[in-house]
């Protein structure tokens, strides 16, 4: 006849109230050995239920030290790992996980930039937020296989995800500028990039330019617009220029109510001659 042990784990969570005079080392150093404490248990959880044969349960000795060994030694012990945690997290905010994703807004701005990197055509998605700020990119090319396609695809995916959870636009311009593959060479379509070594080093520095200003990566200066507008009045100029910049299909033609507050920022309406 076999004999079974049935084993049940329970979760118990209960904590244990000292009365200080003072708050200091020496009192923490005391706090394990004192029997004044009030215990109020909390919650008592079940687990789960195993069965074991009889002489298959493990040495209950060892597993009490190694369970020693994963767990403080007292609460002295915890307060100390939970303020040297806290110092290496402060030194250190990169250790901190963030879960906060920032999504898109359901109706966002953006642009659609089409080029051409020696016989193959690019085009370059933006998606932005509210503030201006970029959050999203789509990459797609023609005269190239669905595996390619669907790389570039992912890779833009990825890209998206990262700039909503928080990673500055820097860090990817730093790390895909200047990569070199195929297709390379002059790029035509783009009044602002003459070359690019790769498909990502245009597109990032497409991006810098536009949403970093980095002006150092453009190989033509910014042109100002040589439009007439002195006959008009300052609202009137105004609104030809946001009509000039602004996706029609975007605002819906409400460019007075899309308008962003922009007392703080100083324009200039003149044009050159």
């Amino acid at each position: 006849m076999k004999k079974f042990l049935v084993e049940t784990y329970y979760t118990c969570t209960f904590k244990t109230v000292h009365k200080l005079e003072s708050l200091n080392d020496q009192e923490l150093d005391k706090i394990d050995q004192r029997k004044d404490g009030e215990v109020e248990v909390i919650d008592v959880k079940l687990n789960n239920r195993k069965t074991k044969k009889i002489g298959d349960r493990k040495d209950p000795i060892k597993s009490i030290q190694e369970k020693d060994k994963l767990s403080p030694s007292s609460v002295t012990d915890k307060i100390l790992n939970s303020n040297k945690q806290r110092v290496v997290n402060e030194n250190n905010p990169l250790n901190v996980k963030n879960k906060a994703r920032f999504k898109m807004p359901d109706r966002r701005k953006g642009y659609i930039q089409k080029a051409q990197i020696g016989d193959h055509k690019v085009y370059l998605h933006t998606g932005e937020y509210d503030d201006g700020k970029i959050g999203e990119i789509f990459i797609d090319t023609n005269k190239e296989g669905e595996l390619v396609k669907a790389m570039m695809n992912n890779f833009a995916i990825a890209i998206s995800l990262g700039l909503q959870y928080g990673v500055p636009l820097d860090e990817y311009v730093d790390a895909f500028i200047d990569t070199k593959f195929e297709p390379s060479g002059n790029v035509l379509g783009n009044d602002r990039i003459l070359s690019a070594s790769s498909i990502l080093d245009y597109v990032f520095r497409e991006l810098a330019i536009s949403y970093l200003d980095k002006e150092e990566l453009a190989h033509t200066p910014s042109i100002a617009s040589t439009t007439d507008l002195n006959n008009d009045s300052t609202d009137e100029k105004f609104l030809k220029i946001v009509k000039n910049i602004t996706s029609k299909g975007f605002v819906r033609s409400n460019y007075k109510e899309k308008l962003v507050d922009l007392s703080d920022v100083r324009i200039n309406l003149k044009s050159k001659s």
